[in-house]
């Protein structure tokens, strides 16, 4: 190379930090109150209105919901009753069914009765302990093992109620899962995995956690806005382990990690397609002095396992409204083989 004319100048930079930008620890929900109330009520209408079309589609007679007293079948019912209110039909239509067994506690109970008061629901009470000890018979499965089959049975025994249920009324099954559980896989195969039409299926448990907050801050009626605060208040959980002492045992952020952390991993693993090197250099940035470095590494760790080994669930998901840029309805969305391998993401974490 002709270095005539120049002159070389040997020098050398300090390794230094030089980014400043504040990186949001949640991606899915704005800052700014009045931003998040309009997000919310935007969200709120965009899955009444899906939910709206599948039902005059079909011709439905009823709303048929599975209710726990958690954030996803609370956020479900609302929806479920903004609809009615819009066809102008009696939220009687709405039938809400509470499905008791071996983990169920008197807070979550009560409050899905509760808000069915609030909101006007057809509440009904069919408790499967009976019929899931029958089953173990059936199998041979001992109750006092609570592996996954314990508890996978309790979930299809339900959505079994809930079906033939529907088949009674003309109804149509209304799913309550939301987008972090088919990001990581969280919920039992033909269980509550399933449904006719899955109305929350494009939201993040974070945003539901708003969502329900907002519904309870629009209120004006005493009774909801308290159970949905409680309701708020509950620890997660799927309650398919014995309580201990009346109390929630089985706390699902315990099991899976903090869903803050998950949603995440995911709106960067999924919106932006982020290495997982660049996301935990993003993560330790944005949780720092909440979330240390190697908690922060276990659980991007899970949730990269989790979401590789589980999209045999997200291939067969039932419809549901779009209401975001991250989905995962197999007919659109999300196009990934079942079998796919997530050694090359998980492998810098490893280290």
């Amino acid at each position: 190379m002709d270095r005539t004319g120049y002159e070389v100048v040997s020098f050398e930079l300090k390794d230094t930090e030089t980014f400043t930008r504040t990186i949001p620890q949640m991606p899915f929900i704005p800052d700014d109150k009045a931003e998040r109330d309009a997000r919310c009520s935007a969200i709120l209408e965009m899955q009444a209105a899906g939910l709206r079309k599948r039902v005059a589609h079909t011709n439905s007679s009823k709303l048929v919901i599975g209710v726990s007293g958690g954030l996803d079948s609370t956020l479900a019912l609302l929806v479920a009753a903004k609809v009615l209110d819009s066809l102008n039909r009696p939220r009687t239509d709405l039938m809400a069914i509470t499905m008791p067994c071996f983990g169920t506690t008197a807070r979550t109970k009560g409050n899905a009765e509760r808000l069915c008061e609030a909101l006007g629901a057809d509440l009904r009470c069919v408790n499967i302990t009976a019929a899931v000890r029958q089953h173990f018979a059936d199998i041979g499965q001992d109750e006092s093992n609570t592996d996954v089959t314990y508890e996978n049975s309790q979930a299809r025994e339900r959505t079994q109620v809930l079906m033939d249920m529907a088949n009674q009324c003309n109804g149509m099954v209304v799913g309550t899962g939301d987008l972090s559980e088919l990001a990581l896989g969280w919920a039992t195969y033909n269980g509550d995995h399933m449904s006719m039409y899955g109305v929350n299926g494009a939201i993040p448990k974070t945003l539901v956690r708003h969502l329900v907050a907002y519904a309870a801050e629009q209120s004006g009626d005493a009774l909801l806005s308290s159970t949905l605060r409680d309701i708020l208040d509950t620890p997660v959980s799927p309650e398919l382990l014995p309580a201990k002492d009346g109390v929630i045992s089985q706390k699902t952020e315990d099991l899976v990690g903090p869903y803050e952390l998950h949603d995440f991993f995911l709106y960067y693993v999924v919106r932006c397609g982020f290495t997982a090197e660049k996301i935990y250099w993003m993560a330790c940035r944005a949780f720092a002095g909440e979330y240390d470095a190697e908690t922060i590494r276990k659980w991007l760790d899970t949730f990269l396992r989790r979401f590789f080994a589980q999209q045999f669930k997200r291939s067969c998901l039932p419809d549901g409204p779009k209401v975001g840029s991250v989905g995962f309805s197999p007919r659109g969305d999300w196009q990934m083989p079942s079998d796919a391998l997530g050694g090359l993401w998980r492998a810098p974490l490893q280290n």
